[in-house]
């Protein structure tokens, strides 16, 4: 039992506490919301502006040149032009841009000394040090209005997304934002962006750079010059760190995937290093090898079963002009019937019918909306929004860049479903050629965007190297080259961790399945195109021996002995091989 004066003392020092209250409150420091520039600036790793891979820094330098290809490639294709793009990495002598830049020769000095008086030297990386690159990337997209260029650049700004589609990259035209962000903050360079569009007797010349504390563009030229008028697209220059020794072999072979996957565009790249020695300029050109372009994915409404989040619904809320209830499910989803919409709405409680109003629905309501689409079984939203590049484009991207001596590719006849969203799987398999290793060569596509790392941990490497059974297709992995190509097109790739470079083995079964089938069906084709290819072998062969078992009947029987050409033998059995389906010419 407590004295009656420890009980005085825990009053008076919960008195105190309460006196004192106010200026604990008054020494707490202010909480100061962040802009959007500030948020990405911090969360570089998002998009791959974090600068360093497996203790190799200089990663931006790859990310860069990404986002630049894919922005220009979208921008081509949205007026219907056959892409063009042309990327130039020029390597920048550091000390022009900062004074005080320690060069490669003044460090090795430094390590050297410090070694020879004893003094413990940090490790050197193993790809060398960052440097500065000028980054420039021209297409003949349809270029930006003039107005419209510092917010577009200058400015971080959320999307107000009413529905989905398959895109490439990350962030769209965001992702050129973050170039422009992580050249503030790695170079303090501005960037350069000429644009002309078409009909337009200018051009527009901006050089900005963004504040990212006030998140808007801080402009430091911005005209309108003449002499454009044979040009329309965009010429965007950046000056960033990045590190060329260590990624410059990614680049490349981002630059050689995007010309298999996009067959339809011209890529032209050249790399300048600073020292011109026999490594110090790398050129290479990828030609347009078809004429016709995959059709323009169309954005479409949510499927309720891919609505993953409230704030997804509290947005639709908001922007909707369909007011009440029944309406709003109806018109602003697919899939959802009246019928269906009728059942819904009866779950949600007797507060709630098809006249109220989706405004007043209170956050409990529009909980119970979104438990009820995650548990409630729609019909599967339709493909017709996506667009794969098909059987033939696939081919021909991976024939005549590649070089192989049998190609075969499939393209899934519709899509499959997975949390609500479509997605299709086109495959390739190809064998020999003289650029791919022995073994088997993986090369992975998402909305026909290479990816280039985590290829381990992603199901189609798991697909291609476990579940195949390639010696049943009389494919001998140990002792062929074979390509495994795949690209999965949709209206959101499940991609795992934040880098968003790889589509997990263990997120889903149903598209290990659907990668598995597509596999099968190309090692299916290429067993029968070795069949067709060996047959013309056997017809020689067969025709050969037949011949010579006339002459030996004309030999033994005398000369009115019919006696048949290997010429003529060949082409009856070509004629019954066809026939039969064995071989198509």
């Amino acid at each position: 039992m407590e004295s009656e004066g420890s009980e005085t003392s825990r009053k008076r020092k919960a008195n105190d506490l309460n006196q004192k209250s106010p200026l604990v409150l008054s020494e707490c420091p202010l909480v100061v919301s962040e802009t959007l520039a500030e948020f990405f600036a911090e969360s570089k790793n998002i998009d791959g502006f974090d600068n360093v891979l497996r203790n190799l820094p200089g990663k931006s330098l790859l990310s860069t040149v990404r986002e630049l290809v894919e922005n220009a490639l979208d921008s081509a294709e949205s007026i219907g032009e056959l892409p063009r793009v042309e990327v130039t990495i020029e390597e920048i002598n550091r000390s022009m841009i900062d004074d005080d830049v320690e060069t490669v020769k003044d460090s090795e000095k430094r390590l050297g000394k410090n070694s020879a008086i004893g003094k413990k030297t940090a490790a050197k990386p193993i790809k060398g040090p960052s440097g500065y690159y000028r980054v420039t990337c021209k297409d003949n997209g349809k270029g930006m209005p003039h107005d419209a260029i510092p917010n577009m650049f200058g400015r971080v700004l959320l999307r107000k997304k009413y529905g989905v589609k398959q895109t490439r990259g990350k962030f769209g035209l965001g992702g050129a934002k973050m170039v422009s962000i992580w050249s503030k903050m790695s170079t303090g360079e501005p960037i350069e962006i000429c644009s002309s569009m078409k009909n337009e007797s200018y051009a527009t010349r901006c050089i900005l750079d963004v504040d990212i504390y006030r998140n808007t563009p801080h402009i430091h030229l911005h005209e309108k010059i003449g002499g454009m008028e044979n040009w329309h697209g965009a010429e965007i220059k950046v000056v960033i760190e990045g590190n060329w020794t260590a990624y410059g072999s990614k680049i490349l072979e981002y630059m050689r995937q995007m010309a298999v996957i996009t067959p339809y565009a011209e890529f032209k790249f050249r790399f300048v290093a600073v020292t011109l020695d026999e490594n110090g300029v790398v050129e290479k050109s990828y030609p347009r090898l078809i004429e016709e372009m995959p059709p323009v994915p169309v954005e479409t409404k949510y499927h309720p079963s891919a609505v993953d989040s409230l704030h997804i619904i509290q947005r639709m809320i908001a922007q909707t002009k369909n007011h009440n209830l029944l309406e709003f499910l109806q018109h602003e989803f697919v899939n959802i019937s009246n019928d269906q919409a009728q059942r819904l709405i009866a779950k949600m409680g007797p507060d709630v019918t098809s006249e109220t109003q989706v405004n007043s629905l209170t956050l409990l309501q529009i909980a119970y909306m979104h438990h009820l689409f995650q548990h409630t079984k729609f019909d599967d939203p339709s493909g017709n929004c996506l667009a794969p590049l098909g059987d033939e484009s696939f081919c021909e991207g991976i024939y005549k860049v590649l070089q192989p001596k049998m190609v075969a590719t499939y393209t899934a006849k519709s899509a499959q479903v997975y949390q609500g969203h479509p997605f299709i799987v086109e495959a390739g398999v190809s064998l020999g050629g003289k650029v791919l290793k022995q073994g088997i060569n993986i090369f992975r596509f998402a909305n026909r965007v290479p990816l280039l790392f985590e290829q381990d941990a992603d199901v189609v490497t798991t697909t291609a190297m476990k579940r195949i059974k390639w010696e049943r297709y009389k494919i001998f992995k140990k002792q062929e080259k074979i390509g495994v190509y795949v690209n999965i097109v949709s209206t959101k790739i499940p991609f795992k961790g934040s880098g968003m470079e790889y589509i997990g083995d263990d997120i889903s079964k149903i598209i290990a399945k659907a990668v598995k089938t597509c596999l099968e069906d190309c090692c299916n084709q290429l067993r029968s195109l070795d069949l067709k290819r060996n047959m013309s072998f056997y017809i020689d062969q067969a025709a050969t021996a037949c011949a010579s078992i006339t002459e030996i009947g004309r030999d033994l029987n005398g000369p009115d002995t019919k006696v048949w050409t290997k010429e003529e033998l060949v082409r009856d059995f070509r004629e019954d091989c066809k026939k039969a389906g064995l071989i198509t010419d």
